[in-house]
């Protein structure tokens, strides 16, 4: 797929699904500033509208407490200061007189202002909730108020009620809070469209990565993801899947590699077999010919028979089906596949080191087949005066069984490929003994299977040592 017609901003893209989240975020954010500043806000107005009334209803006691005062509605009103009203009410609570913001709301202010006790803020929202009061009741004994107007009407009232509007601290605080909403709007605007843009420019490597994934798709198996080695978390994203691709091209390559060894493995016996039926078809072959050549056939029919009987049991080992998991004494193992190494080939010189009782868990059949391709290829491969010693060593967790020859040894080039399947390092000798090439890639298979290890250490003109290492059976001594 061209990375053109990719949907960059799909419902799954990273991009949106980032933009999405910093969206929430800001705004979550934003709003929650908002409403911290207009509750701040409300809250300041609200203490100095309390407190101005305060200090006004202080004031208002020290007057009052010295004595009897005679005072004109303007004395008043410049001692009280805007923008406070008031409203005077006689013993009974029936209002007298009221000034400024008071007087819309005078008798629901003097009724009110009872409920309470005396020195404390009441408030009082209004009929409609948008003329909104704070009010505090002062006894006020003693005090005269005269009215300048041409009545000279003269008041004596028990108490005063202060008040103040707070309606206009409440637009206020809701014009803060359009103008902040307002510009939380513009903010996130501006902030998306920033990061938008960064996020462009952060997300170029990963776009790389896809058009270069685009290319490998299309048949560019030699393409790369990008990386620039700053350790940053699109570089180790690219490191890793340029390591998933290394190990996919080694895998074709292996089956591949597997595929053409195994067609050149089965050609010779199948040419071999199409020879002697092509020469009995041409008469070429009768009488005691004719035993001969089923003697040549059956032959190259068992060393196919062979490679397929190896190459299933790597399949089946590859596959990760457990082995079976029986007490095993390796050592009588062993001593058994000496034996025969010894009857077989009387001419070498195959022994097996003194060893105690090995325990381990496993299928004794793979297990000796082990240490029988081990011993087998020490003696196949190797000069007739190459001696093969089998030893045996118990360590505190494992079982070490080593075969040794001191033949002529391995080169150290070759050594990294001791393991590969079909691989040989002399093909024309190996065949010659009918080897197919897999005897130490299912050696390391099976070991493997037994949760061991197996190691070759080796030095021309020296020999070969070739280590298995597998754990002990618990409770061995």
């Amino acid at each position: 797929m061209n990375l053109k017609r990719r949907a960059v901003w799909s419902r799954s893209s990273v991009r949106l699904r980032l933009l999405a989240g910093l969206a929430v975020l800001l705004v979550f954010g934003l709003t929650a500033s908002t409403a911290i500043s207009a509750f701040l806000l409300e809250d300041f107005l609200d203490k100095r509208d309390d407190r101005t009334l305060r200090d006004r209803a202080d004031a208002v006691a020290q007057v009052v407490a010295h004595g009897p005062q005679t005072a004109d509605a303007d004395q008043l009103a410049a001692l009280l200061g805007p923008p406070l009203g008031v409203v005077a009410v006689d013993k009974d609570n029936k209002v007298l007189e009221s000034t400024g913001s008071a007087t819309a709301a005078a008798d629901a202010l003097a009724r009110r202002s009872t409920t309470v006790p005396v020195g404390s803020i009441l408030t009082y929202d209004g009929h409609d909730e948008r003329n909104g009061l704070s009010a505090i009741r002062v006894p006020s004994p003693g005090l005269t108020l005269v009215d300048r107007t041409p009545t000279k009407r003269v008041i004596r009232p028990a108490a005063l009620v202060l008040c103040i509007d707070t309606s206009i601290d409440d637009s206020t605080t809701a014009a803060l809070i359009k103008r902040q909403l307002g510009l939380v709007a513009g903010a996130l605007i501006v902030l998306l469209a920033l990061a938008g843009l960064v996020l462009r420019l952060g997300m170029r490597p990963l776009a790389r990565m896809a058009r270069t994934a685009d290319a490998i798709a299309e048949g560019h198996l030699d393409e790369r993801l990008p990386t620039r080695s700053d350790g940053s978390e699109t570089d180790l994203l690219a490191e890793a899947v340029n390591r998933a691709f290394d190990a996919q091209a080694r895998a074709e390559a292996t089956v591949r590699s597997m595929a053409a060894d195994t067609s050149h493995e089965l050609r010779t016996p199948l040419a071999t077999i199409s020879g002697w039926l092509d020469l009995h078809r041409q008469g070429g072959v009768s009488g005691p010919g004719l035993e001969t050549a089923l003697e040549h056939i059956e032959n190259e029919v068992g060393r196919m028979r062979l490679l397929v009987e190896d190459l299933s049991l790597l399949a089946r080992l590859d596959a990760g089906r457990p082995v079976e998991q029986d007490p095993v004494d390796l050592t009588e193992l062993a001593a058994g596949v000496v034996e025969d190494a010894q009857i077989i080939h009387p001419e070498r010189r195959v022994a097996l080191a003194s060893a105690p009782p090995a325990l381990v868990l496993g299928d004794a059949g793979r297990l000796q087949q082990v240490v029988r391709n081990l011993v087998g290829n020490a003696v196949q491969h190797t000069p007739a005066r190459t001696g093969v010693l089998v030893e045996i060593t118990l360590d505190r967790k494992d079982v070490r069984l080593r075969v040794v020859d001191d033949g002529p040894g391995i080169p150290a080039q070759d050594l990294p490929r001791i393991f590969e399947r079909f691989w040989r390092a002399e093909a024309s000798r190996s065949r010659a003994y009918g080897g197919s090439g897999l005897g130490l890639a299912i050696v390391e298979a099976i070991v493997h299977a037994h949760h061991g290890h197996v190691d070759v250490e080796s030095e021309v003109g020296v020999g070969t040592t070739v280590t298995v290492l597998l754990p002990r059976r618990k409770g061995q001594p």
